[in-house]
């Protein structure tokens, strides 16, 4: 099985350098019609579908591989080395952005930098760190999945989306939460929603751009205000937006945020 099959791989452009977008947890590379366009006259534009989502091939899905993060990690450096061409930057939502950071982390050099959409290094609120949920939150969260997958995909995309004033953005990722086999979206969402990837911000050392959401239910903002402090070259901006998917519904504040961003690293 081929790269592009596995991960129904798409590019567009065909710049001098590559940019890989990767969605987050029951998306899928659709998700990012309204930013990958953008920058296709600049880039050669990689979008994919993580294992498990979207029209990827299912027959790749391994447990076992999939078990941490570091599996879709493992698979995001071979794309990066199959379809890179010169400095790749890495465009990543939610819990793909620490997919990346640990692809860069497993294999430096691959990546010239990362664009983080609502990032988060560890969802679970430990002592004076606060990741926005408690243990009793994510333990009921993973219970509902495990016992009424399609029950919670319909009440937590809208709220998970936000902007209330666009019900169809909601109703959009309540069914890409729905296409989703139920087996490989509770274990991911069991892999995402207990991974601590802390440890690994202070040793991240490739030039990345975390854009926050002014309110998120997913990665509040001590969460962005963490990892600005915890990465020592970071460079945080904040959108103006409900909701943990500003690249649906602020691609244009976010899409400026990441050229401001790669202007910056094209200075001397």
């Amino acid at each position: 099985m081929n790269l592009q099959q596995r991960n129904n791989i798409h590019v567009q452009g065909d710049g001098k350098q590559t940019m890989i977008f990767a969605h987050g947890f029951g998306c899928d590379q659709n998700m990012w019609r309204f930013m990958a366009p953008r920058f296709a006259d600049r880039f050669r534009v990689i979008t994919l579908d993580l294992v498990g989502a979207g029209g990827s091939d299912l027959r790749a899905y391994d447990r076992s591989k999939y078990a941490s993060l570091q599996g879709y990690a493992d698979d995001l450096i071979e794309i990066a080395c199959e379809y890179g061409i010169g400095p790749v930057q890495f465009v990543g939502h939610s819990v793909s952005a620490m997919i990346g950071m640990l692809a860069d982390l497993k294999a430096p050099g691959t990546f010239a930098s990362h664009m983080m959409i609502g990032p988060s290094p560890c969802y679970i609120n430990e002592g004076d760190y606060v990741g926005g949920f408690t243990h009793e939150d994510i333990d009921s969260l993973l219970d509902t999945l495990e016992s009424n997958y399609l029950g919670w995909a319909s009440n937590m995309a809208p709220a998970i989306m936000g902007v209330p004033d666009r019900p169809e953005l909601g109703a959009e990722l309540t069914a890409s939460f729905c296409r989703t086999d139920p087996e490989i979206a509770k274990q991911f969402a069991k892999v995402t929603f207990m991974s601590d990837n802390r440890k690994d911000l202070p040793d991240f050392r490739t030039p990345t751009l975390i854009i926050q959401s002014s309110d998120d239910l997913i990665a509040p903002m001590a969460v962005g205000d963490y990892m600005h402090r915890a990465l020592p070259h970071s460079m945080l901006r904040v959108v103006t937006n409900i909701g943990h998917c500003p690249h649906l519904s602020a691609p244009s504040e976010s899409s400026d945020a990441m050229d401001e961003f790669l202007d910056r690293l094209d200075r001397p």
